[in-house]
């Protein structure tokens, strides 16, 4: 397993390049390391980071500079054990028209039938990865070869919160209505992000999420929960 790479970042920073497969075995790597540096944060730290393939360790220069953040990364990544396993947490979504608007095109993409979609989606386990882009944006990798497709050239129209896209490895429970060049294949009810809770967002890095199939009375049940005042 090769080293990674460290990147100074301006004066206040050491991007830590594990490389560009975001791959499970990459994936572990980043959390790991993420995992460690926040449970025995060195003098100066700041704040970690994590990505798909990288950490960004950002640190106050007044108290230390990129060589000895860089050497205490070097140290954890010899020393550090495999973080503890994070939370389990299943997502329901409904794979009924009208709330998949894009499941028959990516089966078709994929030279599958829907239903072979769905299978797909359902079987796998999704490892959170990093959170971008927007609040609540969690950004879930695990996403079976059978069902990867790229993302479009041109975003589509925007679909509804709650809306469960894919494309390439990474699958999305989207936060808020978007538009988006991802694969809308279901509908969640599931609340992935309030801002008025104590808690706001539903998952963390690291957790893992499997789907839950359920039909369009449950979704319309849940979703009639959410949007109550």
């Amino acid at each position: 397993m090769s080293a990674p790479e460290l990147v100074p970042v301006a004066d206040h920073g050491v991007l830590v390049r594990f490389g560009d497969d975001i791959g499970p075995d990459t994936q572990a790597r980043v959390l790991d390391l993420a995992d460690a540096l926040a449970r025995h944060p060195p003098v100066g730290l700041v704040e970690v980071v994590p990505a798909m393939t990288s950490v960004l360790v950002v640190f106050d220069p007044l108290q230390t500079d990129h060589v000895a953040i860089g050497d205490t990364v070097t140290a954890n990544l010899a020393s550090s054990a495999p973080r503890p396993p994070g939370a389990v947490h299943v997502i329901d979504v409904c794979y009924d028209e009208p709330s998949a608007p894009d499941l028959a095109e990516l089966a078709r993409l994929r030279g599958l039938e829907p239903e072979d979609v769905v299978d797909a989606h359902l079987g796998a386990t999704y490892t959170v990865g990093m959170y971008g882009f927007a609040p609540g944006y969690a950004y879930l990798a695990g996403t079976p070869e059978a069902i990867r497709q790229a993302r479009r050239a041109t975003p589509r129209p925007p679909v509804p919160a709650g809306s469960v896209i894919v494309a390439g490895q990474q699958c999305l429970v989207i936060p808020v209505a978007m538009s988006t060049g991802w694969f809308a294949i279901g509908r969640s009810p599931t609340r992935v992000f309030d801002p008025e809770a104590e808690r706001p967002f539903l998952v963390d890095v690291g957790d893992t999420v499997v789907f839950r199939r359920i039909d369009a009375d449950e979704l319309n049940a849940g979703l009639e929960r959410w949007e109550a005042p």
